[in-house]
């Protein structure tokens, strides 16, 4: 057996607020992050105040929601988090939302990796049959990493975010499990 949350370059581990409040206001002090994070004005928070906004977020996850911090494999650094927030159980559907925080590991693969270790939790662990996550059309880095990850482009909500004073597209991406499983050598 393998171990399930370990990559290439990456593992996924739980969410200690104590540990990672600092860190992550550390990162919300860059917009640029920031507006590739969130439709939403960048603001600056203080470490008290991500550490009690991640307490409530892991107080209310019940068992629809799946919090992972990403680290390095090579020096254990905090690099991100991602989340798979089960939409609908019946439907085996999940919403999954990354973020690297670390600008040194933009661009290198430690995004997707951390999101194929995701999906192979999703569909492996959580019997999930779609996996399913926005982005927004000028973060180009992204859409190629979930585009190796397998992600299928679904459609788009035209003119939805204003940057800068022009408008972009909020793109829709989802994968399958049986497209996840091909990709991944799978037998069906």
């Amino acid at each position: 057996m393998k171990d399930i949350l370990k990559g290439q370059l990456v593992r996924l581990a739980a969410m200690d607020p104590e540990e990672v409040s600092k860190t992550f206001a550390n990162w919300n002090r860059d917009s640029e992050y920031k507006r590739l994070l969130d439709l939403d004005t960048p603001r600056l928070n203080s470490v008290k105040a991500v550490k009690e906004w991640l307490e409530k977020e892991l107080e209310k996850m019940g068992d629809s929601m799946y919090w992972f911090s990403i680290r390095a494999l090579e020096d254990d650094r905090l690099l991100g988090d991602i989340t798979l927030e089960i939409v609908h159980w019946n439907n085996r559907d999940a919403f999954v939302g990354i973020g690297i925080g670390a600008r040194d590991y933009w661009g290198r693969g430690y995004g997707t990796d951390a999101m194929s270790l995701a999906l192979g939790y999703a569909f492996t662990e959580l019997n999930l049959y779609r996996v399913t996550l926005d982005v927004f059309e000028y973060n180009q880095r992204a859409i190629r990493s979930y585009e190796k990850a397998g992600f299928q482009h679904e459609g788009r909500q035209r003119g939805t975010i204003l940057r800068e004073g022009k408008r972009w597209d909020v793109l829709f991406m989802g994968i399958l499990c049986d497209e996840w499983r091909k990709q991944n050598g799978y037998a069906n």
